[in-house]
């Protein structure tokens, strides 16, 4: 029997396609969104809930759009920093990383991120990084020397940052090193490291060692979704390396291209300037933030701008972002009127189609703000409760 009318929401395509970053999306049943979690070794910071409450919202757009979203965000609980970390506590790494791990939790939690349907922590994804150097030195993709097994990854350096002296930087910035002298190219990174001294290590053909920080990531995302991922999520900073080695060292791997058929990078949170960052000691911290203001206040702070551009905090910004969900609130409270010269039409069905609409075009929440202010009722509702608002 023929039916007519579409699913999905009113105003999109009958496929209920998003766009991001100018790319369609279109789905049939379930998105498979592999966002870069975490690593457990300090607070959470405003940068930190940046990436996920934009990733929690993309999921909610998504799910509302008729997709099934099935989210896998890893925990890095093997890396450089943590195992610094966990050393200056004098704590087993496994142990202070879980322990992080629970106050990451809780305070996504405040914020209404949802749970990942997967949270896999790369000490239990040994065997798979194994597979994975394996399967790279098989296809030419990689080399072994003297117990570690390097990628090659001048081709992905090349595409992601095509100015060599930025590429170089950022490589370095994020622990790549380019002046390894053990390694082919400046842009080689390890899928397998050789572990020392009391670091944790693991049994391997090449020697006791660990995965790389990439190949970490690698190894999760292909366990977890098989050769390709509809959304590859992240902060800004992850776009090189690790986001341009994760991809290369999946593909390298399975033949299959692209990886991720669009990514979905958060922008980065400055302070004056500076990248929010422990490094730098500007850390505004979430647990903090929440003292003084409301949750919604801050995932308001947080959404009311474009997805992938950088931002600077500031008290102020909270301050306008408490004044906006006020505006918001009482815009719910009115009947479905519409405001004349809005353009949408004053039907309250109109205008969440609206809202949606802005929401299915790049995630652009701003405009879809704008429309629920001024028709208020349903469309201010509805939006309201899909930003996680209330």
């Amino acid at each position: 029997m023929e039916q007519t009318g579409t699913a999905g929401w009113a105003g999109m395509s009958p496929s209920g396609t998003v766009t991001l970053g100018g790319t369609p999306l279109p789905l049939v049943g379930r998105a498979r969104v592999y966002a870069c979690g975490i690593t457990p070794y300090d607070v959470t910071h405003v940068g930190h809930a940046a990436t996920f409450v934009w990733i929690d919202t993309l999921a909610r757009v998504l799910r509302d759009a008729g997709s099934d979203v099935v989210i896998c965000r890893n925990v890095t609980d093997v890396d450089d920093v943590l195992l610094a970390a966990a050393d200056r506590a004098g704590a087993p790494y496994d142990r202070f990383a879980a322990i992080q791990q629970f106050y990451f939790d809780r305070d996504m939690a405040a914020l209404g991120v949802g749970q990942p349907a997967q949270q896999p922590r790369a000490h239990a994804y040994i065997g798979q990084a194994i597979a994975l150097a394996a399967g790279l030195l098989e296809r030419g993709a990689a080399y072994e020397r003297g117990g570690q097994v390097w990628f090659r990854g001048e081709a992905a350096a090349q595409a992601a940052v095509p100015d060599r002296e930025l590429a170089l930087r950022l490589a370095a910035e994020y622990g790549d090193d380019p002046a390894d002298e053990g390694k082919d190219n400046p842009f080689d990174v390890a899928v397998w490291r050789v572990s020392h001294g009391g670091e944790p290590g693991w049994a391997s053909p090449w020697g006791t060692g660990r995965p790389g920080w990439h190949a970490e990531c690698a190894a999760m995302a292909l366990h977890a979704f098989g050769p390709a991922v509809d959304v590859q999520a992240g902060g800004g900073d992850l776009c090189f390396p690790h986001h341009a080695c994760q991809a290369a060292m999946a593909e390298a791997f399975t033949g299959v291209t692209p990886f991720a058929r669009v990514r979905f990078n958060a922008g980065v949170v400055r302070v004056a300037g500076a990248k929010m960052a422990k490094s730098t000691g500007n850390l505004v911290l979430v647990s903090d933030l929440l003292k003084e203001h409301s949750a919604a206040a801050v995932r308001l702070l947080i959404l009311d701008r474009r997805w992938g551009r950088d931002w600077d905090f500031s008290p102020d910004g909270l301050d306008a972002a408490e004044a906006r969900l006020e505006r918001l609130q009482a815009a719910a409270g009115r009947p479905d009127h519409g405001v004349a010269g809005s353009g949408v039409g004053g039907s309250g069905t109109a205008a969440v189609a609206a809202t949606r609409a802005a929401l299915a075009a790049d995630l652009d929440v701003p405009a879809a703000l704008r429309i629920a202010e001024s028709e208020g009722g349903q469309a201010a509702r509805s939006l309201g409760a899909l930003l996680g608002l209330w």
